[in-house]
């Protein structure tokens, strides 16, 4: 039997595309249940992501852009779908972490509107990773660019859904953090996470054996790279927040794109 409420069951997409992206859905209820929902649903709104972000590489492609354009305009795409949310947590995260300053002070200059250098530098060097990482998986192939876009997106968001797990604190009463973060039950979470990773496995296969295990690994690593993230902001800062889930969606996400760019 389903551990998810009906009332999850129905508002769960509606939530995770209404938060996890600036797709024109509006969000009805924001209790426990929903984010729950919504929460395991985040790798759909991740496929879609991916799918109109790899759409729009291979559109320059076929117009003779060349891989370089074409990877910029697909790492363009998640950022614009997002408004830039993700990107700005990964860089308030950074700033953060960096400041060396008890948790309590360094949630207070995550919460700025600025960015300071560790932000800076941080998002300098994960957008020329991604934008790299793509361009050499077009040059190879653009359906391997494709693949690699369509999979970093998921896996950034099955990085969430993992972060939102049962036992996983808040490091503040209010925001985004505060409202997913422990709804959902590690059963769940762990159900979605093996369907993510069959799922690219299989997306991998229709292109070889290599390119399977290329995708495989992309998922694994990408999730082990966030799930380091995530300890390392309980341990600074007593928990998750909005922040911290955007620093994790990019930090997953440019690890699935150089893992899928790697042996080629």
């Amino acid at each position: 039997m389903s551990t998810i409420p009906p009332a999850a069951r129905l508002h769960g997409p509606r939530f995770a595309f209404g938060t996890l992206t600036a797709l024109p859905v509006r969000v009805h209820r924001w209790d426990r249940d929903a984010a729950r929902g919504g929460m395991l649903c985040a790798p759909l709104a991740g496929l879609v992501v991916g799918v109109l972000a790899a759409a729009a590489g291979l559109l320059l492609l076929v117009l003779g852009a060349g891989p370089l354009l074409a990877a910029v305009a697909t790492v363009a795409v998640p950022a614009a779908l997002t408004r830039g949310l993700h990107l700005d947590g990964l860089a308030d995260t950074a700033d953060g972490l960096g400041s060396g300053k008890p948790a309590e002070d360094a949630l207070r200059i995550m919460k700025q509107s600025d960015i300071g250098p560790f932000g800076v530098i941080t998002l300098v060097l994960a957008l020329f990773a991604q934008v790299a990482a793509v361009s050499r998986a077009y040059d190879d192939s653009w359906a391997r660019g494709a693949l690699a876009t369509v999979v970093a997106a998921v896996a950034a968001r099955l990085a969430l859904t993992l972060a939102a797990r049962r036992g996983v604190p808040a490091a503040r009463p209010e925001g985004l953090g505060a409202a997913v973060a422990g709804v959902v039950p590690p059963g769940p979470a762990a159900a979605v996470a093996v369907a993510v990773l069959l799922a690219a496995a299989g997306a991998g296969a229709l292109l070889g054996l290599d390119d399977a295990v290329r995708a495989a690994a992309a998922v694994v690593l990408a999730l082990a790279a966030a799930e380091a993230l995530l300890r390392r902001c309980t341990r600074r800062f007593g928990g998750v927040t909005g922040d911290v889930f955007g620093g994790l969606a990019e930090t997953a996400a440019t690890t699935a794109l150089v893992v899928a760019a790697l042996g080629r």
